[in-house]
């Protein structure tokens, strides 16, 4: 006989458990969140444990790991699809959560999670406070922007450099306002120098990786884009095709069939990392509006953008670049864009490149 366990992960307790191959509960408890609490709960099921499922969460590039180091079954499973399996159930509780997913190991039908190296979880801990200082400062600006509409003061031509003194400036005749908006401004312009130092903490990661300096090879991929697609990706092998990569990031259209009448191709599924779609998004927009030289990526989303529309197009070209990231990783090579171009002028171009990025940022 053979068991199959499912973890409801909680902070501080963590719902536990186990099934026979038949489907028959045969232990349903809590243990203390730690690796070495969950396997003395399992010790008796351990001989014959075959798979033991958590859900993917913000416990689980901790835990999964030191599971495995125990010698436990350890799988990780991905979170929409166990939330839409789990809603079969009439109550939602850690205990019969634990149970779902104990009956999801028992048959199989789940989908793993890739859980990424450490190094990989800490340059993406940088670019995501990065993107929350950055998301902070613009709160700030857009909350004093507003407030000052209430006495007619609108800045509509004003850059991020003369914000500050065009604020101070405008509110200087009344005491309490001006005050106020001191303290928002000082408050704005401590989260500006917080994040350029972020900022400027992963340009310098990305001018030292080869990688990353070639995938900025690409017109339109900057530092941002780059670094968040390697970290997201982690390990390029873990993908059969490269094709594969744009439906990860939710960058392919999802599908509606039933029958011979109903047939429906809807807009892109929008699943996976969000950070990186909107990086690809950006990528694919200064590719095809920025770029003015040669390129037939470039010229193959513009005739898309004739045919259908700007974003459309926009979309297919980020759907395009993840595509040809990926295969660059693989096979270890770099971007012609031009095909006419020589090999030796192509190369001349590529130093000159990763020379002005060593250059700018060192």
């Amino acid at each position: 006989m053979e068991y199959f366990c499912g973890l409801d992960v909680g902070m501080d307790e963590s719902a536990i458990c186990v099934v026979d191959d038949k489907g028959e509960v045969v232990l349903q408890s809590t243990a203390v969140t730690d690796p070495d609490a969950i396997k003395a709960a399992l010790k008796p099921y351990l001989s014959r444990l075959r798979r033991l499922g958590h859900e993917a969460g913000s416990l689980s590039p901790w835990l999964h790991p030191e599971l495995l180091k125990l010698g436990l079954p350890a799988v990780c499973l991905e979170t929409l699809h166990v939330r839409a399996a789990l809603k079969a159930q009439r109550n939602k509780t850690d205990k019969t959560d634990a149970l779902g997913i104990a009956h999801l190991m028992r048959t199989g039908w789940f989908r793993k999670a890739h859980i990424k190296s450490e190094s990989c979880y800490r340059l993406r801990l940088l670019l995501t406070h990065r993107r929350n200082l950055k998301r902070k400062f613009l709160d700030l600006e857009n909350a004093v922007r507003h407030s000052l509409k209430a006495f007619g003061i609108r800045l509509n031509r004003v850059g991020r450099g003369g914000f500050a003194q065009a604020v101070r400036t405008a509110v200087a005749h009344d005491a309490l306002v001006s005050e106020l908006i001191d303290a928002m401004l000082n408050a704005r312009a401590a989260l500006w120098k917080e994040y350029c130092r972020l900022h400027n903490l992963v340009v310098k990661l990305v001018a030292g990786h080869e990688l990353c300096r070639r995938f900025m090879q690409i017109p339109g991929v900057g530092p941002i884009a780059a670094l968040s697609f390697m970290t997201a990706v982690d390990d390029p092998f873990r993908f059969r095709r490269s094709r594969d990569v744009a439906a990860y990031f939710g960058l392919t259209s999802r599908r509606c069939q039933s029958g011979a009448s109903i047939d429906v191709q809807g807009r892109i599924s929008k699943a996976g990392d969000g950070d990186v779609r909107r990086a690809l998004y950006e990528a694919a927009s200064a590719l095809l509006t920025r770029y003015k030289k040669k390129d037939k990526v470039k010229s193959w989303g513009l005739a898309i953008a004739k045919r259908a529309s700007h974003r459309k197009a926009t979309v297919a070209v980020a759907r395009k670049l993840a595509v040809i990231m990926h295969a660059m990783w693989v096979d270890g090579t770099f971007y012609c864009g031009d095909p006419d171009l020589p090999q030796a002028d192509l190369k001349a171009r590529h130093a000159a490149k990763e020379r002005k990025l060593l250059r700018t940022h060192a």
